[in-house]
């Protein structure tokens, strides 16, 4: 029978995690949280899946010194973590105000995590982006004349940073919140109309919407096609395209160091991993089959 609705976020992102995030068994997972509503729901789901994908998990949040509001949502969440029996620590910062400013705090957040990550132990950083922070940031490269490198945002796991929700629409994570009467905080400087990210959420992709209903999908399908190329050889017949699940492949092969991985390609075509770089790279072609 048909599927009568859309598949839950628990559903989403376990498959990100399995099939993406390549999580392994007894890893210890670092969480990163604010208390907004993105990182409240991945704080949940993931508490949700560690028994199930046995892995461990421990939360840390971040204030960065600017708002006064932002101890009391790192408490929300610290008191909703315990709630879930999840290990929370916090790191508290002094970002002075000033030029650039989002980006010196992102720096600085980035900073904090990772060193928080060396103390727990973790193995994994996950961070809440979904598929529509993923579409922004490619019309914001665009927007600042990113070429095609520039366009491959925020994939699935990079190093040690995971996005269990990239395949999760901000609607899936709503539901989310609501179903499950998880508890959340607004950051106002969201709304923020000051801030490039704010009009391209809130003007940009509305008015792409209107012109095309699936817009959102089509700019992460860029960035997923985008990302697969950067570490594809080129042909002389243009680019090795490759399908979702080729790429999903690929990424556990090289994740996982699979020398001798065999990716069949169009035209009889196979693709592998350098022995020794570990690059993906052109193998011999496969036989044609006899008829």
């Amino acid at each position: 029978m048909p599927r009568s609705h859309p598949p839950t976020l628990l559903t989403l992102a376990t498959r990100t995690l399995r099939e993406e995030c390549h999580v392994e068994r007894g890893l210890t997972i670092a969480c990163a949280v604010s208390g907004g509503p993105d990182s409240m729901a991945l704080l949940d789901v993931l508490a949700r899946l560690a028994p199930k994908l046995a892995f461990s998990l421990v939360a840390h949040g971040v204030d960065h010194g600017l708002r006064r509001e932002a101890s009391g949502e790192l408490d929300l969440a610290e008191r909703h973590a315990q709630s879930l029996g999840v290990p929370f620590e916090r790191t508290v910062l002094a970002v002075a105000p000033g030029g650039n400013l989002q980006a010196r705090a992102r720096a600085a957040r980035y900073a904090a995590l990772e060193a928080a990550l060396r103390v727990t132990g973790a193995g994994l950083l996950a961070t809440a982006h979904h598929a529509d922070d993923r579409a922004e940031t490619v019309l914001l490269r665009l927007l600042r004349g990113a070429g095609p490198r520039g366009l491959a945002v925020l994939p699935a796991r990079a190093g040690e940073r995971i996005r269990p929700f990239l395949r999760a629409r901000k609607a899936d994570i709503l539901a989310h919140l609501a179903r499950h009467g998880v508890p959340f905080a607004e950051d106002p400087s969201n709304r923020d109309r000051r801030h490039q990210r704010v009009r391209v959420r809130e003007e940009l992709v509305p008015l792409l919407a209107e012109l095309s209903p699936g817009i959102v999908e089509h700019l992460n399908a860029l960035a997923d096609a985008l990302g697969a190329g950067a570490d594809t050889p080129a042909l002389d017949v243009g680019p090795i395209p490759l399908g979702r699940a080729q790429r999903r492949l690929l990424a556990r092969a090289i994740s996982h160091r699979q020398r001798e991985a065999r990716i069949p390609l169009p035209g009889g075509r196979v693709l592998g991993l350098d022995s020794v770089t570990l690059k993906p790279r052109l193998l011999a072609q496969e036989p044609p089959r006899k008829p």
